[in-house]
């Protein structure tokens, strides 16, 4: 074991001096986490509201708007304080929830895709049989199942972080993750490192193969299908593969920085990385499903309508 101390808060050093930009950066992230806010929470109340809504595709969504301003909480009002610090000093009890929060939405936000692209799939691929397979109490099932799994899955893994003996407090990133915690530390963490790749497994690999499963037979079925037909599935899966796609070369990248030698890389490059992969979706998702999907359009515009015209009254 090595010089072994009592760490009672880190130093997040990737900010280094922001000198007078530190007003502008806290400006952009601000209007950035209220636009989050305001989407999400605009599509939230819309599919709560709206009857014709209340399908399961339009409920996993929602369950996807809920986890971004989860994320946004989780990322965003630190983030903010530590752009107009001078310090960057978070204490390990913040920096433990902040790890907490973030990768639980990680886990959530690609289980949630997962179980979007199994939806679609039995849409698409099984319709005579999707009302009975797809009900809404399976719907619940699945949300909860989503939540209380990446909830479960992380516990463990915050314990075995939390019994390491640490032999520094300063994390070269923006925000605290899991995997800079442990680096840190001072003995052997072969047991960590186990159970990350069995966790891993469960939340990456597994969602990503039932991902490339139901869109393959999706394909498939396209391809055999009439034009009229391969058009509405595209209508509907092509936002769930842009916004996949994108979830997965940011965090590809993030993976990429935290176990490589990234010194060559800017600091400014690597934090907007960071912040890229972590935002990105909580901007992007709602905007792409409330722009391409016609029926979310509709709702939209009617809502707007009656609010117009109640204000005229």
């Amino acid at each position: 074991m090595g010089n072994s101390t009592e760490v009672t808060f880190f130093i997040l050093a990737a900010y280094g001096d922001l000198g007078k930009m530190k007003y502008f950066y806290f400006s952009l992230v601000l209007f950035l986490n209220l636009t989050i806010i305001l989407t999400n929470v605009t599509l939230i109340s819309l599919i709560f509201v709206d009857r014709s809504l209340h399908e399961p595709m339009y409920m996993f969504m929602g369950n996807l708007f809920i986890n971004e301003l989860y994320g946004s909480t989780a990322l965003f009002p630190m983030l903010l304080l530590h752009i107009l610090s001078d310090t960057h000093e978070i204490s390990r009890a913040f920096c433990v929830l902040q790890c907490f929060g973030l990768h639980t939405y990680a886990s959530i936000e690609l289980c949630n895709f997962a179980i979007m692209a199994y939806d679609r799939y039995l849409s698409i691929c099984h319709p005579l049989h999707y009302s009975s397979r797809m009900t809404s109490c399976k719907v619940c099932s699945l949300v909860v199942f989503i939540w209380v799994s990446s909830f479960i899955g992380y516990v463990i893994t915050l314990s075995l972080q939390l019994r390491l003996p640490l032999c520094g407090n300063i994390i070269q990133k923006v925000c605290c993750a899991n995997y800079y915690l442990v680096k840190l530390s001072c003995i052997d963490t072969t047991i960590n490192n186990i159970y990350g790749l069995f966790n891993t497994f469960l939340s990456v690999v597994l969602p990503f193969i039932l991902i490339l499963y139901s869109y393959a037979n999706i394909l498939i079925i396209c391809y055999k299908s009439a034009k009229e037909t391969q058009g509405k599935a595209l209508n509907t899966c092509v936002p769930q593969v842009i916004l996949l796609v994108n979830f997965a070369v940011s965090a590809t990248f993030e993976v990429v920085q935290s176990r490589f030698d990234m010194t060559h890389v800017p600091q400014f490059t690597r934090n907007a990385l960071t912040v890229y992969l972590l935002a990105c979706p909580q901007l992007f998702n709602p905007i792409m499903y409330g722009v391409r999907l016609t029926k979310i359009r509709t709702a939209l515009k009617s809502r707007f309508f009656q609010l117009t015209q109640n204000k005229d009254l």
